[in-house]
């Protein structure tokens, strides 16, 4: 049995121009993967991950159930002809939630947490979509990589 409670926290590790979108207006932009519209996050906070992911900053989400229950709701918006779920990524193994969850050992330090939407219909298409969850700051904290919390 599966355990698809969210973590407590969510890292996001990018550049600090697309997290400060993030964090002010809330806006996310979901890529293709998979036959899978994705978002991604780590369940850790790791400072390896600014190398992984050519980052200079992580946004932090700290309530997590607000921050996938606003997301889930804006691409419900965006894309009301997508279905979305959100769980850990599993490492080496075919994950139960499907390819898309789906990564190698090799990949395991990323502690990855996906959002992913997948088409109803065959044909829809799969850009990249930029979402607007509004203002994520009473939830949400930027951080360098030289971060320490006492």
């Amino acid at each position: 049995m599966h355990d698809y409670k969210r973590p407590p926290t969510l890292y996001r590790y990018s550049l600090r121009s697309e997290l400060e979108l993030s964090l002010k207006e809330g806006a996310f932009m979901l890529t293709s993967a998979n036959n899978f519209l994705t978002l991604s996050f780590s369940r850790s906070w790791d400072k390896s991950l600014f190398d992984v992911h050519t980052a200079d900053s992580c946004l932090v989400i700290h309530n997590t159930e607000e921050f996938g229950e606003r997301l889930h709701r804006a691409v419900q918006r965006t894309l009301p002809n997508w279905a979305g779920i959100d769980g850990a990524v599993e490492y080496g193994v075919r994950a139960a939630l499907g390819a898309a969850f789906t990564k190698s050992s090799a990949e395991a330090d990323e502690q990855e947490w996906l959002f992913a939407w997948r088409a109803m219909s065959p044909k829809m298409s799969m850009n990249p979509v930029t979402v607007r969850i509004g203002n994520t700051e009473s939830f949400a904290e930027l951080r360098g990589r030289d971060y320490y919390a006492a």
